[in-house]
């Protein structure tokens, strides 16, 4: 059974940094590529970030790049959050998920395994 669990989220002030975990567990890690996405009260999902299943490729959004850096160890099945600068539009539920298929996917329907999510909130 595949499991994605978050961790790292919390309460920030506004230009804070938080680093956000993704340990994953029942699929073969290093064969999907990994997202995150973050969705906020009354708004859809939203897609984050992107790293290709060996790492080479990161995919951002053009609103996040500079401040959101995706990394990731394939010998501990974890996925990495770095964000900086926060912002408290910022605040969301963060997910992880997993694409067992390669290239630039955002949406949340091309993935396959999710986490349960973590909350970041930005203060102001």
């Amino acid at each position: 059974q595949v499991q994605l669990v978050e961790s790292g989220g919390g309460l920030v002030q506004t230009g804070d940094s938080l680093r956000l975990s993704c340990a994953a567990s029942g699929l073969i890690f290093s064969t999907h590529a990994m997202g995150w996405f973050r969705q906020a009260p009354g708004k859809e999902r939203e897609f984050v970030i992107r790293i290709s299943a060996g790492g080479q490729h990161k995919y951002y959004t053009d609103s996040m790049q500079g401040r959101f850096t995706i990394s990731r160890d394939n010998a501990k099945n974890t996925v990495y959050l770095q964000m900086t600068n926060l912002k408290p539009e910022d605040t969301a539920v963060y997910f992880c998920a997993a694409d067992k298929s390669p290239g630039y996917r955002t949406t949340p329907h091309s993935y396959d395994y999710w986490g349960q999510g973590t909350q970041v909130t930005v203060s102001s």
